[in-house]
């Protein structure tokens, strides 16, 4: 078999044992729930609120099996057919600029995929979420959010990309430690402004105002010593009914943000529980962590791409004679899946560990059972799946369960 024959079959296998073995833990998961309510979620759940629950994440998971169908098949008829080389053969009739075939290249291709996902999309908002009284977002709001991520990907990726990419023509070997600097940098970036950059453009934040959850928050925040002055709300009630709240940044720029759907949902003591934990996950240095991770992967991630640029089989295999980085790229991503998901399975443990770290720091301050309150009205509010099969929960969350947060927390 030629290299090239050999690399196609290898990345075709791939992406189809992939799909089959996303689909089996979905059907796991789909197999294990029931109209009959668990006895470990009696008082949790009621029959009805159970029942509606069950539906929910029945229809969630059959429209995730069609969206990820016809994903796949598109994907198996663009690498059989040569697409991608097609795509990268036609753009090069318009330049040979590596910069702007790789910026054209991704651009169509984030376009195609955004035309085929915008029914899909608005199937979910519109009909299921519409369906279950989640979504409170209007069809202006909804192509508006459209847009505007558009925009933010074309500005923001588009100059990340071209830095990459000249970086790659320019310095050869080297390329890809200054292309990590270059992607470091932009990271710790974003982590300390997101909040003040890019919400703003979907959502409004407000400073809490003066009263009694404020103090308790603030109250909390001295007796932890925690010291925080930007707490903010977040109008997330136009969009959905579903509550969160997160912590941002770090050092001066620490910032709380409150979803308003959740001071809504829950009591004071509640709120503050949730903050709790979230504050645990900075005192416990899991922000820092998540960070310096994030950053070696990146590295390992850059320099195992720059190992695939100038590879001819993988150009060849993917039907364009002309190695490129954008071509390069392509069949990394899909080439890395397999060490991708043993890594995701890592991330998963280390994350759950993380949040039984910052449960029992809640906890510490006499707030677990607040904690467990909230989070049993968070979930049952948001429709939650509290019985998901444990091979699913181990390949995909990042959290652990309900039930198993709840056991943890009382032995506290």
């Amino acid at each position: 078999m030629e290299n090239k024959s050999l690399y196609l079959f290898i990345i075709v296998l791939i992406v189809v044992l992939e799909f089959v073995w996303t689909q089996y833990l979905a059907y796991r998961n789909r197999k294990r729930m029931s109209p009959q309510i668990p006895d470990q979620l009696e008082g949790i759940y009621d029959k009805e609120d159970y029942k509606k629950q069950q539906e929910y994440q029945k229809t969630n998971s059959r429209f995730g099996l069609y969206v990820s169908s016809f994903s796949f098949v598109v994907l198996l008829m663009v690498l059989l057919l040569g697409g991608f080389g097609w795509l990268d053969s036609v753009l090069r009739d318009f330049t040979n600029n590596e910069i702007a075939l790789t910026l054209s290249f991704f651009g169509i291709i984030y376009i195609a995929n955004a035309i085929i996902s915008l029914p899909f999309e608005y199937y979910s908002t519109f009909i299921i979420e519409e369906r279950f009284g989640f979504n409170k977002s209007t069809k202006k709001t909804f192509w508006l959010d459209q847009l505007k991520g558009l925009l933010l990907v074309a500005v923001l990726g588009g100059v990340i990309l071209s830095v990459i990419v000249w970086l790659y023509e320019e310095l050869g070997d080297m390329a890809w430690l200054y292309a990590w600097g270059v992607v470091t940098c932009f990271s710790l970036f974003m982590t300390l402004f997101y909040s003040n950059i890019i919400v703003p453009l979907f959502n409004k934040q407000t400073p809490l105002e003066e009263g009694e959850l404020r103090d308790a928050i603030e109250n909390f925040a001295t007796k932890a010593g925690f010291e925080i002055n930007n707490i903010y709300v977040m109008d997330a009630s136009k969009r959905s009914t579903k509550a969160n709240a997160y912590f941002t940044g770090f050092g001066a720029k620490k910032r709380i943000v409150l979803f308003d759907t959740l001071i809504k949902d829950l009591e004071t003591e509640e709120i503050v529980a949730v903050l709790a934990h979230e504050i645990g996950h900075y005192k416990k240095k899991h922000t820092l962590q998540g960070i310096f991770i994030s950053i070696c992967y990146t590295g390992i991630i850059l320099f195992l791409l720059s190992l695939f640029l100038g590879s001819k089989d993988i150009a060849l295999a993917l039907g364009t004679e002309d190695p490129s980085f954008h071509i390069g790229m392509i069949a990394f991503s899909i080439l890395f899946t397999p060490i991708s998901m043993i890594i995701g399975i890592f991330s998963s443990i280390h994350s759950r560990k993380n949040e039984y770290q910052a449960d029992a720091y809640a906890a510490s301050f006499g707030l677990g059972d607040a904690l467990m309150s909230g989070l049993k009205k968070l979930s049952v509010k948001s429709l939650s799946n509290l019985n998901p099969d444990p091979l699913f929960v181990f390949f995909y969350y990042s959290h652990p369960t309900l039930l198993q947060r709840m056991s943890a927390l009382k032995k506290k």
